[in-house]
């Protein structure tokens, strides 16, 4: 059996003692205790090193770990500040006195106002700030809510300070220099694109009938007053014939009245009034039954008509509303007068064909579609708290998805009132569409544009720095790379504004000219905080 351990047999001799053989849980003991004998030895590990750990005292690394400097276990080394004593700026004010406060500004949040005083700031070739720069912070700090900087942070009193070059290299913390770039601010939300149904016309029969001819496909181009379909209507011979009896009996009603105007005077006025009476009727079924036609989408030109015979006036009713070009495709000897013409009202593209020739339709039945695409809407969903911030005339960026092409456009339109299942705000906006690159019913991402800044001062993300009561930046003093000069850099108060995926902008705070620490920064973060924390 497995669980057995099994021993060759032996003979022995008869007077020998016999061995028992070892019993089966003997044998699993054995393997147990080898299969944990790795754990047991890195339970010991662990334990001694807790048993070194304690009695030694455990410590963070310092500063100067970070750095790598060699100076570190010299006599002539500030442990407080990681760098040789003889050199901290700290323990040595003579070395680089404290520059000058300014106290704190109420405008714009922040100690030192570099826009206000912008001797405060470190380079050589430090921009000043310009009435744009004061417009541009005034303008984003009144129309959003910022971040708010607590007049009792001291971190602007801090500097940090390096070894050597050498030590601020191996850190891996990259320099950046402060700059203008454009930048905007905006509300986003989920959007969907329509057509502009100011620009979508739905066409059906004025009268019931039957679809005598189609040509037009769906996505044809098609111009206003282009027929698109002939339908053969009962009611529109009907109202043909209607007219050309009436125009009939005003032309002998007015021939009566003058052939009895013109008699002797002798003749009666009782039958000069019938006859007028009888011409006024004419006239009155006459205008019904041009109103017909009208209705039916027949206008007549009404003077033209009325000079017409009868034999001719029949034969420009035959192919009423036609165009020109089409009448003569068709024969007046076999093609029916009771066609009724279905005309594009606006110049476009068919988006929906639902007949066929030979079926029968009537008002409710919908025929084509024909749209205008080259103007489009877009409708955003915006939540209802930053409804608020929402202007006619913002411009407006969409995204569809899946498309790396940006569409612009203006709102124009604010709903006013709050969607009851999405509890957001509808917002539209019309977008231009010459190329017919937008498609109706498509979803993206729609911006608002808040705030739009074409010279905003902006540093990079990794360089801002949020302390739980301020946001820092820290600044390379202007003489750090000369030769002789200190390895220092200022931590600096600022008031942010707008954010991109790479940037942020400085309301106040910094100046183009001056360089801050971006990538890597983290490490005069934590040599700022050490102060609170503690070095051990």
């Amino acid at each position: 059996m497995n669980d057995i351990l099994e021993i060759p047999y032996v003979r022995k001799a008869s007077n020998a003692k016999s061995t028992p053989a070892p019993s089966a849980s003997g044998g699993r003991l054995v393997r147990w205790l080898i299969g944990a004998m790795p754990t047991a030895i890195v339970v010991a590990s662990l334990g001694g090193m807790a048993w070194w750990g304690h009695h030694s005292g455990w410590k963070l690394p310092k500063f100067s770990t970070l750095t790598g400097s060699a100076a570190a276990e010299s006599d002539d080394w500030c442990p407080a500040h990681g760098v040789p004593e003889s050199l901290c700026v700290e323990c040595n004010p003579s070395l680089m006195p404290a520059a000058t406060q300014y106290g704190w500004c109420e405008k714009h949040g922040i100690p030192n106002c570099t826009l206000e005083h912008p001797e405060a700031a470190h380079g050589e070739q430090v921009e000043k700030a310009t009435p744009a720069d004061l417009e541009r912070a005034e303008r984003a700090l009144l129309l959003l809510p910022r971040p708010k900087n607590n007049p009792k942070c001291k971190h602007h009193l801090r500097r940090i300070q390096f070894a050597s070059k050498a030590a601020f290299d191996r850190a891996g913390i990259e320099p950046w220099p402060v700059g203008r770039e454009s930048i905007s601010e905006f509300i986003a939300a989920n959007a969907e694109v329509t057509y502009d149904p100011t620009y979508v016309a739905r066409l059906s029969s004025r009268a019931p009938g039957t679809v005598w001819r189609i040509d037009k496909q769906v996505g044809d181009k098609v111009k206003r007053g282009e027929v698109l379909a002939l339908i053969e209507a009962a009611e529109v011979g009907r109202a043909k014939a209607e007219y050309l009896q009436a125009a009939t009996q005003v032309r002998f009603a007015e021939r009566t009245l003058n052939a009895l105007r013109q008699a002797e005077r002798s003749l009666a006025q009782q039958q000069i009034r019938e006859a007028e009476t009888t011409l006024g009727t004419a006239r009155i079924r006459l205008l019904s039954a041009r109103q017909v036609l009208v209705n039916l989408g027949l206008p007549l030109e009404v003077q033209e008509r009325e000079e017409l015979s009868e034999a001719q006036r029949a034969a420009s009713l035959q192919f009423l509303g036609l165009p020109p070009a089409l009448r003569q495709t068709l024969d007046p000897r076999t093609t029916t007068a009771n066609l009724l013409p279905i005309v594009a009202p606006l110049d476009g593209e068919i988006i929906e064909r639902e007949v066929v020739p030979g079926e029968v339709v009537d008002a409710r039945k919908l025929l084509l579609t024909v749209a205008d695409v080259r103007h489009m809407w877009l409708t955003l969903s915006v939540r209802q708290e930053e409804a608020q911030r929402v202007r006619l005339g913002q411009s407006i960026r969409f995204h569809a998805e899946g498309s790396a092409e940006e569409t612009t456009g203006t709102v124009d339109w604010i709903s006013t009132a709050v969607d009851e299942k999405t509890r957001t705000v509808k917002v539209r906006a019309d977008l231009a569409n010459s190329e017919g690159r937008l498609r109706a019913n498509s979803f993206g991402q729609g911006r608002i544009v808040l705030r739009e800044e074409q010279d905003a001062i902006v540093v990079p993300n990794e360089a801002v720095h949020w302390e739980g009561d301020c946001h820092v930046v820290f600044v390379r003093d202007k003489d750090f790379l000369k030769e002789n000069g200190l390895k220092v850099f200022h931590t600096r108060t600022v008031r942010v504004g707008a954010h991109s995926d790479t940037h942020t902008e400085i309301l106040a705070g910094v100046l183009p000219g001056e360089v801050v620490a971006s990538k890597g920064s983290g490490v005069l973060r934590s040599e700022l905080l050490k102060n609170n924390l503690g070095e051990g």
